[in-house]
């Protein structure tokens, strides 16, 4: 069962979520924290008794507006630890999404809070922690937000990118997702995952290109059902990507 500490600057914020907490089975203790700095001395102390002690802690469910240190600083501190406690993050603002994203955490959740919704990132946190064979690398996801919900897009569904400013357009099988993420920070980001640039507007992921097409002086792929111009400059390295995947 877990172990939780839930990180809260106004208090009947905070008590409501040790109430739902507590009331999951899955849950072993729930204690309180009410700003970051407190927190992170609990946090420093179950670290100090090692994994197994008493004081031990899996899971810090973190509020990011709160006065002094802030949630994401606290996250980013602890990323810092040898062997860091898993973070959700609790909040009522969904324009952090993206960070929460970089700092790895489990789960963001929206207030108020829902008791099913909640219940979801217990789960998360639950199967991480107490998983009783080798874990499997999870496959990366990367959040999107759609009318007041978070959804967590695994990054191997996207077959290619759009470039929109500063935001870029996903593009699933099941449909697309606008993000505030630049186009360039992907292709940085996504590079090792198989993804490459074939024009300023388009980054796609290779195993997803399903014809390259030669016509004229003009190159040009076919990602499912979306056919996508590859710039001059593109070409010749998508090219000899494709040919040297192709001889595996």
């Amino acid at each position: 069962m877990l172990r939780v500490l839930a990180v809260d600057d106004e208090a009947p914020a905070l008590g409501e979520l040790l109430y739902l907490l507590r009331a999951d089975p899955r849950v072993r203790t729930a204690e309180g924290a009410g700003d970051a700095t407190e927190a992170l001395r609990r946090i420093g102390r179950a670290v100090e008794a090692g994994p197994d002690g008493d004081e031990g802690i899996d899971v810090v469910f973190l509020d990011i507006h709160m006065p002094g240190l802030g949630g994401l600083d606290l996250a980013r501190l602890l990323a810092g630890f040898a062997r860091p406690p898993l973070i959700v993050f609790v909040t009522a603002h969904e324009g952090f999404a993206v960070q929460a994203f970089d700092l790895e955490a489990v789960d963001y959740v929206l207030k108020p809070v829902r008791r099913e919704r909640l219940a979801e990132a217990v789960r998360r946190a639950h199967d991480l922690v107490h998983a009783h064979v080798p874990a499997q690398p999870l496959p990366e996801q990367i959040p999107v937000e759609l009318g007041g919900v978070t959804r967590f897009v695994p990054v191997d569904d996207i077959a290619y990118v759009e470039a929109h400013g500063d935001y870029a357009r996903l593009h699933t099988d099941q449909g697309s997702h606008l993000v505030r993420i630049p186009l360039s920070v992907l292709e940085e980001r996504w590079a090792d995952r198989g993804f490459v640039r074939i024009h300023r507007s388009h980054l796609v992921a290779l195993g997803r290109i399903d014809e390259l097409r030669l016509d004229g002086g003009a190159t040009s792929v076919r990602v499912g059902d979306a056919v996508l111009a590859v710039s001059r400059r593109h070409a010749r390295q998508l090219r000899d990507l494709l040919m040297r995947r192709a001889r595996g």
